[in-house]
């Protein structure tokens, strides 16, 4: 028996240096470092097992590949900005607006597009009726990109129309996450690729088994048609998006549809993730009019909604969408409407919404009444109880769940995208988000927010004190582990 006493001693030894190894070998925020300090010293072995599934960084290959992608199609992005009518500019935002825009883009990657028509949808069948309908109406191009494509009806049903174009003629490119888009295998997919198609799991999604990591994956939601029609928002491909999975209920989203120039900034961005994600026998995109097509500025279908496009991902130092949503933020006079499926907010962003209430600023955050994962919707009721002391209005909307992204600062700003308010959005997951500086699509934003509030609940101080001991102790042990949720 001594020599079992002995071996444990060794093993807690070695397992105590490499827990100090493992979280302070790279640069991670002080939060994650003591959760995964925590996770190492408490759980030995068990916690070496975890730290190699959620904890490990984005490989030094998979970085490369991802940041030495050129941004070959800004320059024509640039030609339609100048040749745009000037219906709709940076001052038609005030002189306050001009901060985000700069911010965005500081590095000449995010120009404001002003000549834009935008559509913004709520519900699953008719996004999706009119989704299918651009992709049946594409004459040259169809790009897809999502985190999620299962092989269940509907995503039968858009795999099947995007193999009916293909052999049209019509190139089509289709890029996903492997870990998201369970269920979707590559004799699925190959069904695509036998008639032209193009299909590839994203560059930190490949390989699942033998790189055995769940972070770091693809979390845009894009499409775009013929470079002049485009998607994003929360929606992704499969049958729980129209409500049609019992554990959820009515699925709540938001998506937008854009035609103009910022299309064509979604189509470089999925360029870009396209080409950091080729194999050997796969072709990169280059610039071409096929993808990047000089709109016609007498198009009636295009409108004069000023958008920018930003997007995001950890092979950055620094993030910048979260910077960039905490300077919106911290813009608003007279309100901040905020709506997320997980409301797990790091230190700073934490302390920004309580500085925006405690300032007189009409500051709403919803959330969904039911989890669809457990562990994490502890967290965000913990969050959610603590907002509501600083004075934050949480509600929880009670029609099914709720999924949706976005963000409304005052009556000029506005956001749909696939960022949510976590850890994981911020610093773990390739996000993009859509900002629009109008006025007419705020005010319909903020009509939506008020409808989901008819069918939401006020989260009250007399509510939070009937949780039962043993939800708080969960819901504060869920918080600790928050920053590796």
């Amino acid at each position: 028996m001594i020599w079992l006493h002995n071996l444990w001693h060794i093993i807690l030894i070695t397992n105590t240096i490499l827990a100090f190894y493992i979280v302070f070998h790279r640069r991670r925020s002080v939060p994650t470092t003591w959760a995964w300090l925590i996770i190492l010293l408490v759980l030995p072995i068990v916690g070496l097992i975890l730290y190699g599934f959620f904890g490990r960084g984005i490989s030094q290959e998979n970085i490369f590949a991802i940041n030495k992608q050129k941004h070959i199609g800004l320059r024509n992005v640039q030609r339609t900005i100048t040749q745009a009518p000037k219906k709709a500019s940076p001052n038609d935002t005030s002189e306050q607006g001009k901060i985000a825009i700069n911010f965005f883009d500081k590095d000449g990657e995010s120009p404001l597009t002003k000549n834009n028509s935008v559509k913004l949808y709520e519900d699953g069948r008719q996004m999706f009726d009119d989704l299918i309908r651009d992709l049946e109406h594409a004459q040259e191009t169809i790009n897809v990109e999502f985190y999620t494509f299962y092989s269940d009806e509907i995503g039968n049903q858009i795999l099947n129309l995007l193999i009916k174009k293909a052999k049209q003629g019509v190139k089509v490119h289709v890029l996903y996450d492997a870990w998201g888009s369970m269920g979707a295998s590559k004799a699925w997919f190959d069904q695509l690729r036998k008639v032209g198609g193009e299909v590839l799991p994203f560059v930190t999604s490949r390989n699942m088994i033998t790189r055995y990591r769940i972070n770091y994956h693809l979390h845009r939601k894009i499409v775009v048609v013929d470079g002049k029609i485009s998607w994003t928002g929360g929606f992704n491909i499969g049958d729980q998006y129209l409500g049609r999975k019992k554990k959820f209920g009515y699925w709540r989203d938001s998506q937008v549809r854009l035609v103009g120039s910022a299309s064509l900034l979604l189509q470089e961005r999925f360029v870009m993730d396209w080409n950091a994600s080729i194999l050997k026998n796969t072709q990169i995109i280059t610039y071409s009019s096929l993808f990047f097509p000089d709109l016609d500025e007498n198009d009636t279908s295009m409108g004069n909604i000023a958008t920018q496009i930003i997007s995001d991902g950890p092979d950055r130092y620094e993030p910048y969408m979260r910077n960039g949503m905490m300077r919106l933020m911290l813009m608003a006079r007279k309100r901040l409407w905020i709506q997320t499926p997980y409301l797990i907010p790091d230190d700073a962003v934490f302390a920004a919404w309580q500085t925006i209430a405690s300032s007189g600023v009409d500051v709403r955050i919803m959330i969904p009444c039911k989890p669809d994962h457990p562990f994490i919707y502890r967290a965000t009721q913990w969050y959610a109880n603590e907002l509501t002391r600083y004075g934050v209005k949480i509600y929880i909307y009670n029609t099914g769940f709720l999924h949706a992204k976005t963000m409304l600062v005052d009556d000029l700003y506005a956001t749909v995208g696939s960022m949510n308010q976590d850890y994981r959005s911020y610093d773990l997951n390739f996000e993009d988000n859509a900002i629009f500086y109008d006025k007419g699509f705020n005010k319909e934003m903020e009509q939506s927010f008020v409808r989901d509030m008819k069918n939401s609940t006020l989260l009250t101080k007399d509510m939070i004190k009937k949780q039962g001991r043993l939800l708080r102790i969960y819901q504060s042990l869920s918080r600790m582990l928050s920053p590796i949720l």
